[in-house]
């Protein structure tokens, strides 16, 4: 079985870019996730996961994710490699997200632009920007 689930901050905005052979949207980001222990004496460490998001996804991350903004990752580890126009060989290991959460607390007073401030657990999984649902705080079971 390859799933895999991060929390994490944005190192920076989703970029976006389109396949050449049939346009789809592809957007790439990268998350700070905390490791969960910290050796006596030494700062807390962070690994850092690149993540991809294809088509609705990709679009709904690119839209409503920032830089620091905390979320959660629900995807696969895939590998892949390829060979430059030198013949050097890469090698890149990253998450295709299958679907994506805001993680962030709400604070109070805090304002936002976007219609998502008052959203917990959104996901965008295989929808489109109609279906994203909106949790209140009284759905919360908790």
């Amino acid at each position: 079985m390859n799933k895999v689930i991060l929390m994490g901050r944005l190192t920076r905005d989703p970029e976006v870019r389109y396949t050449q052979t049939n346009n789809t949207l592809v957007a790439s980001f990268s998350l700070a996730v905390n490791r969960r222990f910290v050796r006596q004496g030494e700062e807390r460490q962070a690994d850092f996961i690149n993540i991809v998001a294809w088509s609705k996804l990709g679009e709904f991350c690119s839209k409503y994710f920032k830089k620091g903004q905390q979320v959660a990752i629900i995807g696969r580890i895939q590998t892949r490699t390829w060979d430059d126009d030198n013949g050097v060989k890469h090698y890149v290991t990253e998450v295709v997200a299958e679907e994506a959460y805001f993680a962030d607390s709400k604070r109070d007073g805090e304002s936002s632009n976007s219609g998502f401030e008052n959203t917990f657990g959104t996901t965008a999984s295989n929808a489109t920007s109609s279906e994203f649902s909106v949790a209140s705080d009284d759905d919360l079971p908790f």
